[in-house]
């Protein structure tokens, strides 16, 4: 029962396309078996989070003002990863965009679907520990400002409700708890 679907489509419209997302209207039969309309966000990228920490469990955040919210936004790096790509290629290359820094283990740490009532989008998140910094090449529509912090201090600002990035907010509860349960 779990995974057999309740709605029924009756048509497709594709309603908006670009080079990120494409968005669909379904005219559908809904569980309870009324007619409507269902909107769908599609991604074209896999979302792709970044957590680095070093040693003495410093961490980087990245600053930056989010045109859709209309608001500033502090994160961890993060971005889009192509699906012809593996996750772990496009995490590399998005740590060292944003913030300069390589590093000589990554562990996968989670998987989430980003929105899931209205979109398809799954976001993979790694621990990047065994930090190297070099120079940051953010993409020319980013305006970042990185910031080194320790893990303690990120954690607050989930819990004060700073960091209300999704992926971000997941990554840093994630290694929060590993550390607790001495998994790190």
């Amino acid at each position: 029962m779990e995974d057999q679907n309740p709605w029924k489509t009756l048509s497709s419209d594709l309603k908006y396309n670009n080079n990120w997302i494409s968005v669909t209207e379904h005219q559908v039969i809904n569980p309870s078996g009324g007619e409507g309309i269902y909107g769908e966000v599609h991604f074209k990228n896999l979302a792709i989070g970044i957590l680095p920490l070093d040693e003495e469990n410093h961490t980087w955040l990245v600053g930056q003002y989010r045109y859709p919210l209309k608001a500033y936004s502090w994160e961890i790096p993060e971005g889009g990863g192509p699906f012809n790509e593996e996750a772990l290629e496009s995490a590399k290359r998005e740590l060292l965009e944003e913030t300069g820094m390589t590093a000589t283990n990554w562990r996968e740490i989670q998987r989430l679907h980003l929105s899931n009532s209205v979109s398809d989008e799954l976001s993979i998140i790694y621990l990047a520990t065994g930090l190297i910094e070099g120079i940051a090449m953010p993409e020319e529509t980013e305006q970042l400002v990185v910031k080194k912090l320790h893990f303690d201090e990120a954690y607050q600002m989930v819990i004060d409700g700073i960091i209300t990035d999704s992926v971000s907010v997941a990554a840093i509860l994630k290694v929060k708890l590993l550390m607790i349960e001495n998994q790190l």
